[in-house]
């Protein structure tokens, strides 16, 4: 436990001398169960093939709102010394869409009651954005931004390190450590006008407390920045029953509060699903936000018994 406190307080110490501060990438409620989305390093960490499939309907009832699909698969190699993983992406959001491939890569240090690891990642994108058939309701006057649509392959890389145990967990990483052009336009101002994909960091951490036999506590948080938007948190808190099912609710500052149920069907199979109401006026203009999450994992020895994963 000691060593833990240590690997938090080193943790919070980066994040905090990073000076983090619009979200880019897509977020989830559940990002508990599709942490390879934030952090390569996560890659092979549950020790099977893991197959986990995402959708989330975001600001349900509002047009142009997000909707993203996610697909990720990962394995341990080389006797679990090393992770690899792949993520399928399918992310809309008003006139823009993004589709592509996450590839990770993590190397795994086994220590005493768990292990550390550390990850990159490399992204394809194909990034199409449909400027032109903006009403931008000035009586038809020019403007740069609007100009042309884009269709363009975006690459870029991150890396992360990640530490867990049977009942704890710490990572920290960055994504989009490239700071790739999305559009491309000069105004009269300004010879570098355009937007970018902005850095992307990440810190999160959970432990289980186990309340007694039949009950355990499981809190997380993740803490999220980029570049020209306020830092965020997500605070959760899951109680188990039996390891079989788990309500929970979960806080997103100044954003959000959720309802998430898991189920673990299976000693394969676990179902996730999270409601989220907004705490901001986008309140008045949707029915709420619904995220669906599917997990199957491979290769498990018939008749083995197995501990529970709660990461």
């Amino acid at each position: 436990m000691k060593f833990e406190i240590k690997v938090i307080a080193v943790m919070l110490l980066l994040v905090s001398a990073s000076g983090v501060n619009a979200q880019q990438n897509p977020m989830y409620s559940q990002y508990m169960f599709n942490t390879m989305a934030i952090n390569p390093a996560y890659a092979g960490s549950r020790n099977v093939v893991s197959a986990t499939a995402l959708h989330r309907n975001q600001w349900s009832g509002m047009d142009g709102a997000p909707k993203t699909t996610t697909l990720t698969i990962d394995a341990p190699f080389r006797n679990k010394r090393v992770g690899l993983g792949l993520q399928l992406i399918n992310d809309q959001l008003g006139i823009s869409k993004t589709t592509g491939a996450v590839l990770s890569y993590a190397y795994r240090i086994r220590m005493d009651k768990g292990s550390l690891a550390f990850g990159v990642q490399g992204s394809a994108v194909q990034y199409r954005a449909d400027y032109t058939g903006v009403d931008l309701g000035n009586g038809g006057a020019y403007d740069p931004a609007f100009s042309e649509n884009v269709n363009k392959m975006l690459f870029n890389f991150g890396t992360g390190v990640y530490y867990n145990s049977d009942k704890f967990y710490i990572g920290l990483s960055a994504q989009d450590l490239l700071n790739t052009r999305i559009t491309e336009y000069e105004a009269p101002s300004d010879s570098t006008g355009g937007s970018f994909k902005n850095l992307h960091l990440f810190f999160a951490t959970g432990y289980v407390f186990a309340l007694d036999e039949t009950f355990k506590l499981k809190p997380s948080v993740l803490v999220k920045g980029v570049k020209g938007a306020p830092v965020e948190a997500d605070i959760n808190a899951m109680l188990w029953v039996n390891d079989v099912i788990a309500v929970g609710a979960q806080y997103r500052t100044s954003a959000d509060v959720a309802g998430i149920l898991e189920i673990q069907a299976t000693p394969q199979i676990r179902i996730g699903y999270s409601y989220d109401y907004s705490v901001t006026p986008l309140r008045n203009f949707n029915s709420g936000s619904h995220e669906i999450m599917l997990r199957y994992e491979f290769g498990f020895e018939s008749g083995k018994i197995l501990s529970p994963r709660y990461f």
